[in-house]
This record gives structure tokens, sequence and C-alpha cells, in this order.
């Protein structure tokens, strides 16, 4: 059974567990402002001397993302807990795959991901060892159609995802990820090497699980907390994220369409 935490807070079950992965995007900020009553409740996590992990589907390394997060406001300290998806792949990239040439998908300013082994980049889609997928074009940001023409000859090719997501919103404007673009490959019969949640390895290398009781919180149905179940972690859904529209409707309904167990909800993430 889910349980509402929008009168009790968060506070109500904080004791119980050891460690939380919390999302970025959607529960600590909107792309665009910090949430207050998401950065309190970092505050009163350290304060019972508990675990967190800002455990985010960022294409980008660490570095990149705790700029961002610094520039709207975030302390260091709180920063310093940052782990993306970016970084879990570029870990894989840097060991395995820095040798062979690649076709870079997404938009210039993902560079960072790639920069120390630029060197191997083409331009041509047709010369790559292998694609990499970081998001769309700046010019190619809003059909999906392009991609479409753009793997009919390619799917024998293996692709990168840096960011599983398929959509974020920024402020109140919604935009494709990197994973909506890995799903046009994947209906092409290519192979998919996603790196974020809801996939194991990024737990794995953010942090040490082991004998920790552990909470996820996010609002994608789709990683957060599906990742949280493929984890066998708690789960605690922010309802105002990305499927803000849907919960309108049939709460049971949804869970079974995502096929997710969904332990905790909460309209924003509070304390």
């Amino acid at each position: 059974m889910t349980v509402n935490l929008d009168k009790k807070g968060l506070k109500s079950i904080a004791s119980d567990y050891d460690l939380f992965f919390i999302d970025i995007w959607g529960v600590i900020h909107n792309g665009i402002k910090l949430f207050d009553h998401s950065v309190r409740v970092l505050n009163e996590i350290e304060k019972l001397n508990k675990e967190y992990i800002l455990l985010t589907n960022a294409p980008r390394p660490n570095s990149t993302v705790i700029k961002f997060l610094q520039k709207l406001g975030l302390d260091k300290s709180k920063c310093s807990k940052v782990f993306t998806s970016g970084e879990a792949s570029l870990k894989y990239l840097s060991k395995d795959y820095k040798n062979l040439k690649f076709f870079h998908i997404g938009p210039e300013r993902d560079f960072d991901l790639f920069k120390l082994f630029e060197k191997n980049r083409v331009k041509q889609i047709d010369d790559c060892d292998f694609l990499l997928c970081t998001g769309l074009f700046d010019e190619h940001d809003k059909k999906l159609d392009y991609y479409k023409n753009l793997f009919q000859n390619s799917s024998s090719k293996e692709m990168i995802c840096t960011n599983p997501d398929l959509v974020v919103d920024r402020g109140e404007e919604r935009e494709f990820c990197a994973g909506s673009i890995a799903k046009i490959f994947e209906d092409f019969g290519g192979n998919v090497n996603y790196f974020g949640k809801p996939f194991p390895l990024v737990y794995n290398l953010s942090t040490n699980t082991n004998g920790k009781k552990v909470l996820c919180i996010g609002d994608n149905l789709n990683t957060d907390i599906k990742g949280a179940n493929n984890q066998n972690f708690t789960s605690l859904l922010i309802t105002s994220g990305i499927h803000k529209s849907e919960m309108k409707n049939n709460f049971d309904k949804i869970s079974k369409n995502y096929n997710v167990k969904i332990d905790y909800i909460q309209s924003s993430l509070k304390w």
C-alpha cells in the first residue's frame, strides 16, 4: 500500500533509513531555481547524521553539475554529494572505449564528457565504431523524426546512452532527453548500453549500499522508482514532477501501467 507523506512529512520516516538517494532535477530544482523546502530536507538529513547522494541522470561529469548547482545557490558541502550518470559512463568509456571512434549525438555543451578522448570523435555516423548519446542536437531538439532518419542504416552499431530519462521539465517547458533518442535506436534493432537510473551500476559506483536501509526519492517512475524496485530499495515518488498530469487519474492504474511499486508519495519534498 502506498503511503502519502504530505501531512506527516519526510521526518516521519527519515530515522528508518541509513542512506537516501535523492534525484536532483524535479526534486531539488526545476532547472531554473532551487526548491527551498527540498534544501531544508538536506539540512535535516545532515542533522540526523544520515548519508545522502544527489543521484542524477545528467549526462555530464560530476564537476559540471556541481558548478551548476553552486550557481543556483546550493552550498559547496551539499554539492559534494552529487553523482551523475555521466560520471558513471565516463569511467566506463575511459576504460574500454577510449581508443574507439565515436559519433556524438547531443548538444555541443556536453563536450566535457568526452574531452579526454575528443580526438576520436568523427563527423559522419558511418565512420564511427559506436554512438555516444548525451541528448539531442540543439538544432533538432523538438521533433524526433530527424533521429529516425539518422539511424536507418546504423542499427548494427552500439550506442552508449548517458541519460536514460525520456523527458525533463525545465520550469514549465518539457524537453526530450537522451533516453528518447536511445528508444528510437532500439526500435531500429540497435543495442543500447545505458548508464544511470534505473540500472544498478550508477548506484553501486556512487557509494557503498551494503547493509544499509535505503530510500530512493525522485519524480520519475521509469528511472527513480523503477531503479529503487530493481535494487529492492524503498521508494518515494514526488508527484509534482514528470508525472504530475497523470497523477490526476487513478493512482493504482498508473503504477500498473509503469509496472512499479511505490512505497510513499509526496507532492513535493518536504521535511
